[in-house]
């Protein structure tokens, strides 16, 4: 049976012979799998950036809102 027929049936096609094979890539593993890491971790840091960022600035404000709070009540004579 041809390649065509078999993915057509709905047959895995295996495009390495063993796990090793995989990782290796004839000697090529390194660089590739190198590239996968690079590629995650800097799509990782994209998406968690803006993320830790937000959550950073929030805490900022919540922190100047207290202290405003607190200089408000001081010059208004109300703080216990």
């Amino acid at each position: 049976m041809g390649e065509k027929a078999r993915q057509r049936s709905g047959d895995p096609v295996m495009y390495f012979d063993s796990l090793h094979a995989l990782l290796t890539m004839e000697g090529h593993g390194v660089y590739v799998w190198t590239a996968y890491l690079l590629t995650i971790v800097v799509i990782a840091a994209a998406l968690l950036g803006p993320l830790r960022r937000r959550k950073r600035f929030l805490l900022q404000l919540a922190a100047e809102l207290k202290r405003a709070q607190r200089a408000h009540d001081v010059s208004a004579g109300t703080e216990p």
